[in-house]
């Protein structure tokens, strides 16, 4: 596997298609995190693709606030 950031990247993808696929909230905020957690990881070793790693880290941060907080 000689690109291994690629098929994080394409995995990240399929985290957030997956997420507008669900109706539970909690569990669309947790899938979506997982998918922005992986675009971090694809940009930052993709060679620090930093439109890739700053919108995906600030979504990542709400999606841990929102499943985080007491309702």
């Amino acid at each position: 596997m000689d690109n291994w950031s690629e098929y994080v990247g394409y995995l990240a993808s399929a985290f957030v298609v997956a997420s507008f696929l669900l109706k539970d909230i909690r569990t669309i905020r947790t899938i979506n995190l997982l998918g922005c957690i992986c675009f971090v990881i694809y940009g930052i070793y993709s060679g620090m693709l930093w439109p890739i790693i700053i919108p995906n880290g600030i979504l990542a941060v709400i999606q841990i606030y929102n499943i985080l907080k007491k309702n």
